[in-house]
């Protein structure tokens, strides 16, 4: 008989068996919101895709395969037995299978499909929540379309092969799969996210538009995929003439069957996205085709560049829904001082605020995705300054709620077990990629200088949201003076991007989210009454209906 000593008491039961979507009350609401205006087959198609995806992401099957993929993380395979270099990278069967499911679920497929961008941004929250780190090939695979675009002959072999909903894994000719992925290779060691610094040289060849790369790029995402878009200095025939940075796509494998000159020279010891592999690649007469034209590189880019930092937004967003959903969880089944946790009013407080966190983060990446779907001359422009300040707050905020999130579950967080500890590694990850918090407040300042139709139409949107809150029209009264002031606006320029962020987010919730939960954010973010931390909200508000809708019913 069992000591009483080993009796286990006083636990949460696993979160597994949940649907990560249709227990998620922000997220169903805000697609039913964005696609009321859609054919009814698109938003009965729309639910079931997400339903299923949401059961796949809160299942026991799924959270192994995600343990499993970190657990055994990506090994280099630089040479066959016999000597002969195949530069390769080997992933535990695990990761296969969340990659494959992301594919066959369409989380690549979002520029051919009826509100494909809200759809896409949404399985692409969901699944997320599941594991993380395969998310930066499905992303990156995601927004090659855009960059291929400039070349309309590239675009029309490569776009079905990249929408495509069925996922092979391993190297060989693209004409032989019916699937393929795409990475990236811009960072050079001495430029970091200056790229013009690149000095990876493009020599052209005899046949227009084919060239071959020198050089060695510092990190390469994704390293197994089947092409990538890579910036270089192209320069005249046989390496004369100064350099222009041009965008190139360079293939793995060659259309004889052939290897590519593809050198991974090491994977990346990362802090945390471990179950993903980033390289160190060395271009030795590397094969590459012209992307766009010759010095129009970072423009051509850039467009791929776009659509990645919306998934940054989109992967913080979803590691802070599910640090979230875990410390909801772990609350209310765990007993202390005569109660259930959730009910104490300190952790109540607590709880609410991560919940607020959360459903801005959730309400800003939906607005920014249905915003791609419209694609009119207003929306690009609210874009422009939308996504690098959305960016710029979203995965800052990830960290610290994650933490906090983690202190929720005491010591139980603190064991890889529970799962916090790899949320909370890979929670940085989204504000360094892509371009850095700096690289984001500039840019933001970049389209406040030059696109003066950015800022109308920034205004013009969290404009529809004056009236109804005091303290929102008080922000944007406030934002308003900053942008007035441009004295010393490139130091100030982080200040000025989390406050158009955080009055966009109160705009959006003042619309959209019940009135405790704009309440809490505008009297908190904007109206200042808030402590350094959080778990310090206003104790009159209506918190306890804030965390219920948070939690995962059961």
């Amino acid at each position: 008989m069992a000591a009483t000593t080993h009796t286990v008491s006083n636990q949460a039961p696993p979160l597994a068996g949940h649907n990560v979507y249709g227990d998620d009350r922000v997220l169903v609401e805000g697609m039913a919101r964005h696609l009321a205006g859609a054919p009814a087959e698109v938003q009965a198609e729309s639910a079931a895709e997400l339903g299923l995806l949401g059961h796949a992401a809160g299942s026991a099957q799924v959270q192994e395969w995600a343990a499993l993929a970190n657990a055994h993380p990506p090994e280099l395979r630089t040479h066959d037995r016999y000597g002969h270099r195949i530069d390769e990278v080997e992933f535990h069967p695990a990761w296969h299978r969340l990659l494959g499911k992301a594919v066959s679920s369409g989380l690549t497929d979002a520029w051919g499909r009826e509100y494909g961008h809200l759809r896409r941004a949404a399985g692409f929250f969901v699944w997320s929540q599941a594991e993380a780190g395969h998310g930066c090939p499905v992303s990156m695979t995601h927004a090659a379309v855009p960059a291929l675009r400039a070349d309309p002959e590239l675009a029309a072999r490569w776009e079905p092969l990249l929408t495509s909903h069925v996922y092979e894994q391993g190297l060989r000719p693209p004409a032989q799969k019916s699937g393929v992925l795409f990475g990236m290779a811009m960072t050079e060691k001495q430029g970091g996210s200056d790229v013009r610094a690149n000095t990876t040289r493009a020599v052209p060849l005899d046949a227009p538009g084919e060239y071959l790369l020198t050089g060695h790029k510092w990190f390469c995402s994704a390293p197994m995929s089947d092409a990538f878009l890579v910036l270089a200095q192209a320069v005249g025939p046989g390496g004369t003439g100064e350099g222009r940075p041009t965008c190139f796509l360079v293939p793995r494998v060659l259309p004889d069957g052939s290897r590519n000159v593809f050198l991974l020279q090491r994977l990346k010891d990362k802090l945390g996205n471990r179950s993903n592999a980033s390289a160190e690649v060395e271009f030795d007469g590397t094969w590459a085709q012209r992307v766009g034209e010759e010095g129009r590189g970072v423009r051509t880019i850039v467009e791929m560049v776009a659509a990645t930092r919306l998934d940054c937004v989109a992967g913080s967003a979803a590691v802070m829904r599910q640090a979230l959903t875990q410390a909801v969880h772990h609350t209310s089944y765990r007993s202390a001082f005569g109660g259930k946790l959730a009910d104490k009013p300190l952790m109540r407080n607590v709880l609410a605020d991560l919940a607020v966190e959360s459903e801005a983060a959730t309400v800003l990446m939906l607005r920014l995705a249905a915003a791609c779907d419209a694609d009119t001359a207003e929306e690009r422009a609210f874009l422009r300054l939308a996504v690098p300040a959305a960016k710029y707050w979203v995965t800052k905020r990830c960290t610290p709620m994650v933490a906090e999130a983690l202190e929720c579950l005491g010591g139980n967080g603190y064991v890889e077990e529970s799962g916090l500890p790899r949320l909370l590694r890979e929670s940085p990850v989204n504000s360094i990629w892509e371009g850095s918090g700096n690289v984001q407040a500039l840019d933001a300042l970049r389209a406040l200088q030059r696109e003066p139709m950015a800022l109308h139409a920034y205004l013009q949107e969290v404009g529809r949201a004056r009236g109804a809150d005091h303290r929102l029209d008080r922000a944007i009264r406030d934002l308003l003076a900053e942008l007035a002031d441009l004295e010393g606006i490139e130091a100030r320029a982080r200040r000025v991007v989390e406050r158009l962020a955080l009055v966009l987010q109160g705009a959006l919730l003042v619309r959209w989210a019940p009135p405790e939960v704009a309440d809490a954010f505008c009297a908190s973010r904007l109206g200042g009454d808030w402590g350094g931390a959080f778990g310090t909200l206003p104790h009159t508000l209506g918190l306890g209906a804030v965390v219920e809708r948070a939690r995962i019913p059961g």
